[in-house]
């Protein structure tokens, strides 16, 4: 049977080198680890993750829990993650929350992890608390839970809700609309909390009749503008609660003879890379998703070293990214494609 030692000899280094070059650890240089690689690849060597488990009592495994990949919203958020995690030596396992149930505690604690990256929370999951009490190191991405002792990771989304209404404002918009996301989520409370609150401050009024609220889909986007659109008085400028929202509602703009910004602003929120699009051009918030992702995979391994260590928060800090889909308010109201 072809073992690590024999890669190294025939490689020229340590059996240490192997292990660390075929991991991708950093420290150990491109020349060094294509020779490593060669040379298992000659020898047919695969390294046994059951081996490193017994000696190092590690897995080498962080586990992410993440809505489906369909949401462009998480591949963004996920292969950042993967990523950083892979530069550190760990590889990950994907575990797909498809909403109807909280996932099972028993497949984050079966042994096959040593940490969890947890991106799908809503405020009163019990998950942190469980994995806490299990000795399963854990941490809090995108969104929050009430009263959760774990590490966490956010961006400031009552902020960039509030730089949205600032811009419909000093735009000249007054008849505001509003499509939320789901208000047992930080990230949708937080966002429809900001945004009030800022339209608040400037005087300006949003009605209840000029709010929808709903998933982080773009079918809720869709529904909820068309019917926004039925109101006596309609909108002329519109916040969304995320991006994928965003594409939703700017397809029924479309389908329904708009001109987007033109006749409607419509403004999401993330800046996941679909935004950028040129047939999208979405003027949006920028989250930092990529910074997110690199945040919580050194939190997660820090706290795996470290598990007594002091729960840290972070908040990263976020921006107006304006693009093509906003502009001052029509001097008429646009008549719809029946």
């Amino acid at each position: 049977m072809i073992t690590s030692h024999d890669v190294a000899k025939l490689a020229g280094v340590s059996q240490p080198t192997v292990s660390r070059a075929l991991r991708d650890v950093p420290g150990v240089s491109m020349q060094t680890r294509s020779r490593v690689r060669d040379a298992a690849r000659a020898l047919g060597y695969v390294p046994s993750q059951a081996g490193r488990s017994l000696s190092t009592r590690t897995t080498g495994r962080i586990g992410i829990v993440s809505d489906q990949l369909a949401n462009p919203f998480y591949p963004a958020l996920v292969d950042p993650l993967h990523q950083r995690l892979a530069e550190c030596g760990y590889r990950t396992i994907l575990v797909v929350d498809h909403g109807q149930d909280e996932v099972a505690i028993e497949t984050l604690v079966d042994g096959s992890l040593d940490g969890v990256i947890l991106t799908t929370s809503e405020l009163s999951s019990e998950l942190p608390l469980e994995l806490s009490r299990r000795g399963m190191p854990s941490v809090l991405v995108n969104r929050l839970v009430k009263g959760s002792t774990v590490d966490e990771c956010t961006a400031d989304d009552a902020h960039g809700a509030g730089l949205v209404a600032d811009l419909f404002v000093g735009l000249g918009h007054r008849r505001i609309a509003a499509i939320f996301g789901p208000q047992t989520t930080s990230t949708g409370r937080a966002g429809a909390e900001g945004f009030r609150s800022r339209l608040q401050a400037k005087n300006v009024d949003l009605p209840e009749s000029m709010v929808r609220t709903g998933p982080f889909t773009t079918e809720h986007g869709a529904h909820a503008l068309a019917t926004l659109l039925n109101c006596s008085e309609r909108p002329t400028a519109i916040f969304c609660a995320n991006d994928v929202v965003a594409m939703g509602a700017l397809n029924t703009a479309v389908t329904l003879g708009l001109r987007v910004p033109e006749d409607l602003s419509i403004v999401g929120f993330d800046d996941i890379p679909m935004a950028s699009w040129a047939r999208l051009n979405l003027t949006t918030v920028h989250a930092g998703i990529d910074e997110l992702a690199r945040t919580a995979a050194d939190m997660i391994l820090a706290r795996i070293k470290h598990p007594e260590s002091p729960q840290r928060s972070h908040v990263e800090p976020v921006r107006l990214v304006l693009r093509g889909t906003h502009a001052p308010p029509p001097s008429h109201t646009p008549p719809l494609i029946a």
